[in-house]
């Protein structure tokens, strides 16, 4: 079957008759290339495998041997967890489920041949091409800060080593010292969620080093959980934390790493951990491939295909698909329902409606744990929000603390998840 965009948009209605039947070149098994082997890509490689029950080739591309979580990154910053129990191998989606896995960087992608490119000179094939590729940052977002200044003033938006770095550099902070986030614009990726990370800062300071002060340079007007958080902050962090927002200037500044200075809106802070956070966009394949539209790749709800080229899903982060939040377990669902739609394209499968779901669990201080979540459906239009929950202020302990175990039993299930 032939899509033209006009017909391929509005195919929300016919998308499970247009899934129901085989589209795959060729002879011999179908073939479906995943690059980014995160919550989206690693969820998709295994489910696609699982259930395709072999009748599909699968390749993993991944550079990086060990994956980091981003979530619960900011709980190893806040000394909760160590950085070993946020690591996962793709040992397992390969030996159990018969994924491809190549560590390797995607650098190129040929729409018209099918094929991606790799930088290590291999070129791979695809029926359907997956792409998961989180996020970059917007060039000149923060003015004086690009990534060559990342160790100096560091993201921690891709965890691992910069995770390790920021903790650091927190650690030996002098006693009395000043740590300074630049909090991102809206939409960012969360989590690692900013204000989580403050609440884990402070969390480490208040124990190590306690006339520490901590300031949030922040261009939003609010933010998610906002009442929750400050409430925190005032119960187990008063007077350490600052939170300058745009009326003030927040959203006017600049940096200069060999100094370690910020200027916000003209008043310039002497800090010593600087934590700057810029502006997000989707990772670079999704410029290369050439189905980005602004900072974001549009898709379809219906099944996480790219509004630009109907042989390609985008998942996660990177993706401009509606209401759901640029977090791990939006990402998680949305592989599910590409798979499905995948398997029913290249096997002729059953495929059902879309559904999702996500919840987004922080940390404030030991056992206060809070929730945000919503379920969503897909229209042509977008994924929309259904119904939604949100942590109360004034909870009591018990409450906040179950909160928390059930965020520690939802990691234990989703990395099971992604990775088997």
């Amino acid at each position: 079957m032939t899509f033209n965009r006009r017909s391929f948009l509005g195919a929300g209605a016919a998308a499970a008759a247009i899934l129901s039947a085989p589209m795959v070149r060729g002879q011999g098994k179908p073939r479906v290339v995943i690059v980014g082997g995160g919550a989206g890509g690693a969820t998709a490689a295994r489910y696609i495998a699982k259930d395709s029950k072999g009748a599909i080739d699968v390749t993993l591309v991944e550079p990086t041997r060990s994956y980091y979580t981003c979530f619960f990154s900011n709980l190893y910053i806040g000394g909760f967890r160590d950085l070993s129990s946020i690591e996962h191998s793709y040992g397992t989606l390969a030996s159990e489920y018969g994924v491809n896995v190549v560590h390797d960087w995607a650098v190129g992608v040929d729409r018209d041949a099918r094929t991606v490119s790799l930088a290590g000179g291999a070129t791979l094939p695809y029926d359907r091409l997956i792409l998961s590729p989180g996020i970059d940052f917007v060039e000149g977002a923060v003015p004086g800060w690009d990534v060559s200044a990342q160790n100096k003033m560091p993201h921690a938006y891709k965890a691992g080593s910069q995770t390790e770095l920021l903790k650091a550099q927190i650690e030996a902070m002098p006693q009395g010292g000043t740590f300074v986030m630049i909090a991102p614009p809206n939409p960012y990726r969360c989590p690692p969620g900013p204000y989580e990370r403050i609440s884990m800062v402070a969390h480490k300071l208040k124990a190590e080093n306690p006339t520490a002060k901590i300031i949030i340079a922040d261009p939003k007007q609010a933010f998610s959980k906002q009442g929750l958080f400050e409430e925190g902050w005032n119960k187990h962090y008063p007077g350490m934390i600052t939170r300058i927002g745009p009326d003030f200037g927040g959203g006017n500044v600049s940096v200069n790493a060999d100094e370690m200075t910020v200027d916000v809106d003209g008043e310039v802070i002497k800090a010593d951990v600087v934590n700057v956070i810029p502006a997000m966009k989707a990772g670079r394949i999704c410029d290369m491939a050439g189905v980005s539209e602004g900072n974001w790749a549009p898709v379809s709800g219906h099944t996480m295909q790219s509004r630009i080229d109907e042989n390609i899903h985008v998942l996660g982060d990177a993706t401009n698909q509606g209401d759901m939040p640029k977090s791990g377990f939006s990402a998680n669902s949305q592989a599910k329902v590409a798979a499905m739609a995948v398997r029913g394209a290249l096997t002729g499968s059953r495929v059902f409606p879309a559904k999702f779901s996500n919840t987004c669990w922080s940390l404030i201080d030991t056992d206060d744990g809070i929730k945000v979540g919503a379920t969503y459906e897909a229209t042509d239009e977008k994924i929309a929000k259904v119904d939604g929950f949100i942590s109360q202020t004034g909870e009591d302990a018990d409450l906040r603390k179950r909160t928390f175990e059930e965020s520690v039993g939802w990691y234990a299930g989703i990395t099971s998840d992604m990775f088997g």
